[in-house]
């Protein structure tokens, strides 16, 4: 199978603006890239590159005075099957973790580990380790915060949203990783495309989304709080700590993001 996938943002700068553009498809990924994602800025400017301390491709540009639009069209290969699922896989003694997912068991800027910890056990402290338990907190998850654009902030952390009971894929998403660090399983954020094929209509905007990894048995695995079930044609932008260390753009500026565009299909 293959799949269409892009975006198109314009963003308007009364003086020039610099960004860091995390919207590259992830490296895991770049190998099934049939026509590259590559960044087509207009007006044209400078492009850089550069690998984040996650592995990341980060872009950096200077937008100038007025409006710029980036974009781009890419192709990718994808096997066209839901996400794999390891029902049996086992949680790891904190003891026995590799030590580059330690960092995925701390607290970050969104996920308040601290705040959340006595929750989390008492919710879940008596399911069953591993894949059903991180299975848990999603269901949980998913039936706590109620979905909509409106609920949306991008200063909302993982407690705000278990509080508020309403948000965007990130908050499901914070809350879930969150919850799952509580639980000493390591729990990694992560956005990129989400296409809509094997669901009925009617369909939604068109967005990037956020879902999860967690660390069982030896591999990370991938939950999604906010669909709660496994997809087809998931693409990898960028993983991390949570939504600060893999946002779309970062601007040092006042800049105005006029339109926002995404788009993830199958090419029939």
């Amino acid at each position: 199978m293959q799949m269409r996938i892009g975006y198109e943002l314009t963003y308007s700068c009364p003086n020039p603006t610099p960004m860091i553009l995390a919207l590259n498809v992830h490296y895991s990924r770049a190998s099934d890239l049939h026509q590259p994602d590559h960044i087509i800025a207009k007006p044209s400017v400078l492009i850089r590159g550069y690998r984040d301390a996650m592995g990341n491709w980060i872009s950096r540009i200077t937008a100038p005075t007025g409006e710029t639009t980036i974009s781009t069209i890419a192709i990718i290969n994808d096997n066209g099957l839901p996400d794999p699922e390891s029902l049996f896989a086992h949680q790891h003694n904190v003891e026995d973790l590799p030590e580059e997912t330690l960092q995925y068991l701390l607290g970050s800027r969104y996920c308040e580990t601290d705040i959340l910890s006595s929750t989390a056990w008492n919710l879940f402290g008596n399911t069953p380790l591993g894949w059903a338990r991180v299975q848990a907190i999603c269901d949980y998850v998913h039936n706590h915060i109620e979905f909509g654009y409106a609920y949306s902030r991008s200063t909302k952390t993982a407690a705000e949203a278990f509080n508020e009971g309403k948000g965007v894929c990130r908050d499901y998403t914070h809350l879930a990783v969150a919850f799952c660090r509580c639980m000493n399983i390591p729990a990694r954020y992560c956005t990129g495309y989400l296409s809509d094929i094997g669901i009925p209509p009617p369909y939604g905007t068109m967005d990037f989304a956020a879902w999860f990894e967690a660390y069982l048995d030896g591999q990370w695995h991938i939950f999604d709080p906010r669909n709660n079930e496994r997809r087809i044609g998931r693409v990898l932008i960028a993983q991390g700590r949570d939504a600060a260390d893999v946002a779309i753009s970062n601007t040092f500026g006042e800049n105005q993001l006029k339109s926002f565009k995404v788009i993830a299909d199958e090419i029939v």
